[in-house]
């Protein structure tokens, strides 16, 4: 059962730290990002390309301080070609969609064009096992369920102590009456997608520590972090972390009890439950 509960906690980190750039955008901007996936990938690959001797070599800690950096302007290029253009239009949720989904596609070939499909694996910052309460683990793997909670608290901070981050709760609240208090929506709206990027990358990296990094690696996080975000409730952060950790240690039960071929049906099961009595999320409020 230990290893059933890291498990989930380690899937849970890495859940949470998606879905919470996805639920950002949502919160500030409306719009939900069919490219987060490939922002995942694209964190994954730029630190794997930094640090590994068939790219420059420049070792792991450089290639995912180069990571970071990348996946704040990526963050920011995606929004002003694939979204930008469309916010304020009819029907803009459903553009964006089209656009953000046609630009995944072309980046995830791009990414199989450059860098082939052979599996590629970023080396571990920490090596060999620790046991916690009588249960063996990879050092790998508590450091992502000791780094995933750090960072989110992190980004709690942001949004409720700087002065980005407070414009991002202001306009998620009411764009408009941010736009008349002299918040710069704009350039919020850059620094949103910028954050959320960051967090896809940060996961991406985590990712490719602990298993196979490929152009389409992105693809099944980004499904769960639907799940997780819709579960959480649409814009809520707390609502978005918890449901992470709780989809998680679902899906590890699962697959541990029932198979792994039983445990998208178990997952969809527990959502329609929790939507049919909350049809909002677990902390979501409604519109109205």
């Amino acid at each position: 059962m230990g290893s059933v509960i890291v498990a989930g906690l380690v899937s849970g980190s890495i859940y949470a730290l998606i879905a919470s750039g996805l639920s950002l955008v949502w919160g500030a901007l409306g719009v939900f990002n069919f490219a987060h996936g490939v922002l995942l990938m694209m964190g994954a690959f730029a630190a794997w390309w930094v640090s590994d001797p068939a790219g420059l070599g420049l070792g792991l800690f450089a290639g995912i301080a180069a990571s970071l950096i990348f996946m704040l302007a990526a963050g920011s290029i995606l929004y002003a070609l694939l979204v930008r253009p469309w916010i304020g239009t009819p029907a803009a949720e459903l553009t964006v969609i089209m656009t953000t989904i046609a630009g995944a596609m072309f980046l995830e070939n791009l990414a199989l064009y450059t860098f082939g499909a052979r599996l590629k694996a970023l080396d571990q910052i920490v090596t060999g096992t620790v046991t916690i309460a009588g249960t063996a683990m990879h050092a790998q793997n508590l450091l992502v369920i000791i780094l995933a909670p750090v960072l989110l608290c992190s980004l709690a901070l942001f949004l409720k102590l700087s002065k980005h981050g407070l414009a991002i709760r202001a306009i998620a609240q009411n764009s408009e009456a941010a736009r008349l208090l002299g918040i710069k929506v704009e350039r919020t709206y850059f620094i949103t997608f910028g954050v959320s990027a960051l967090l896809a990358g940060i996961a991406g990296v985590m990712i490719g520590g602990l298993f196979n990094i490929t152009p389409s690696m992105g693809n099944d996080p980004l499904l769960r972090a639907f799940l997780v975000v819709v579960f959480g409730g649409l814009g809520s952060l707390p609502g978005t972390i918890i449901a992470a950790y709780v989809i998680a240690l679902i899906e590890a039960t699962s697959s541990y009890y029932i198979g792994i071929y039983w445990t998208p049906v178990v997952l969809f099961s527990v959502l329609i439950a929790i939507l049919l009595l909350r049809p909002n999320g677990l902390l979501g409020r409604s519109s109205s």
